[in-house]
């Protein structure tokens, strides 16, 4: 298998894409954020809600931003427009909380990056907005979970938790 984003000469370069039929295409990703047992009972009895505000609403806006701001957080990532973003955050059980992104566009490459960064932007967001309560807060199991398009589909055999 040969690398894409390298030219014959060995030097890094963007992937020419534009041979390629547009196609539709879906990702989705996911994080979990895993918080100590006493934080995560304080942000459910504060509704979520933290000094700095409304944690869940926040890292829900800071996940479709990072999405769509893609291309400019990764070398050679193609800007794409977006026709569909959405991200999920489901506090579970024992503090560990999923993050999930799914991301749906026309185009000749893409999904599965922008899916990928949306779902770490808002696990980051909720990092940050929840750090002043600890330092314990996990990052953990950045994935993808599933995409159609492209080349091949991919379905993660197991999911979540």
């Amino acid at each position: 298998m040969s690398l894409t984003h390298v030219d014959e000469r060995g030097r890094p370069r963007m992937v020419d894409v534009g041979a390629k039929a547009v196609s539709a295409r879906m990702a989705r990703a996911e994080a979990e954020i895993v918080f100590p047992p006493d934080i995560d009972s304080q942000l459910r009895a504060q509704g979520f809600h933290v000094a700095k505000g409304p944690v869940l609403a926040t890292a829900i806006i800071a996940g479709v931003m990072g999405a769509k701001r893609t291309s400019e957080l990764i070398p050679f990532c193609h800007p794409l427009s977006l026709e569909d973003c959405a991200i999920e955050i489901e506090p579970g059980e024992q503090g560990c909380w999923r993050v999930l992104c799914s991301v749906k566009l026309n185009a000749r490459t893409g999904a599965e990056m922008e899916a990928l960064t949306g779902a770490a932007v808002a696990a980051l967001a909720v990092y940050d907005m929840c750090k002043a309560l600890s330092p314990e807060i996990e990052i953990r199991r950045l994935r993808l979970v599933e995409k159609r398009g492209g080349k091949r589909d991919y379905l993660r055999a197991e999911q979540g938790g």
